[in-house]
């Protein structure tokens, strides 16, 4: 059986990791190295770094605050944000990251997904989709979470998956920040029809979200920000209480 990871994720944003409601009403909470460094020593299974704000301001991310992030931890660290060429994401991969996530770079020019692939390794290129319920399925948003596209989630991830995406970053829009539990409903629509690791985002408030995502949908890893941000419950207690209710993490 594979094991479920547990992910904390720094959305940032000058140089602050922040956190709003459906990607809106943005507060900072911190600073980035160091809130990372306190998740890899409470043993969270990788991290992720976003900026949310670099396809917004056409820019690439803040690769020297990627560095020293990347310095202080000791786990697997995913950057994304203003990733918009295989030369953006060697950047990235340069500074420290691990892995980087592409999302409305993508959606613009499909191929990046290929040519990093080709270049950096499957294991490298996470696709990000952010996804909003429209009447009857969820169309994928970009620029983070603002502009609609007119793809439907589904076929997107089963298209990133068959151009070389390695793993899926699903954050339903709907849901981010609400703190009512992660987008079930869609986080099984995409899971289900791939065969890559599905990471689970947007929504969670408590461990028993995290819990329910794994056992009733196949997401393969729960991503997480405010529960960890205001102190609310550190990785470690998370664990203990999968392990204790027959969830197999890391």
């Amino acid at each position: 059986m594979l094991t479920k990871r547990i992910i904390p994720c720094l959305d940032v944003k000058n140089g602050k990791v922040v956190k709003g409601v459906n990607f809106l009403g943005l507060k900072d909470v911190g600073y980035p190295p160091e809130l990372a460094e306190g998740y890899s020593n409470q043993g969270a299974d990788e991290i992720t770094f976003l900026d949310i704000a670099a396809s917004l301001e056409y820019r690439q991310t803040t690769l020297d605050l990627v560095s020293e992030t990347a310095k202080r931890v000791f786990v697997p660290l995913t950057v994304g944000g203003g990733i918009r060429t295989a030369q953006d994401m060697h950047a990235a991969l340069s500074a420290g990251a691990d892995k980087v996530s592409v999302n409305s770079a993508a959606i613009l020019n499909p191929d990046i997904i290929t040519e990093s692939a080709i270049d950096f390794g499957r294991q490298c290129v996470v696709v990000a989709i952010d996804a909003k319920r429209m009447k009857d399925h969820w169309e994928v948003f970009s620029h983070g979470g603002t502009k609609p596209t007119g793809l439907d989630a589904v076929e997107w991830a089963q298209k990133a998956q068959d151009l070389g995406a390695g793993e899926i970053l699903l954050t339903s829009v709907d849901a981010d920040g609400v703190k009512k539990g992660y987008d079930l409903p869609l986080t099984n629509a995409i899971a289900d029809e791939v065969t890559i690791p599905v990471i689970a985002s947007g929504g969670c408030g408590s461990i028993e979200h995290i819990y329910e995502v794994f056992t009733k949908t196949s997401a393969s890893a729960a991503l997480a920000a405010s529960i960890f941000h205001y102190n609310e419950h550190t990785v470690g207690e998370i664990k203990t209480y999968l392990r204790e209710r027959g969830v197999a993490v890391r």
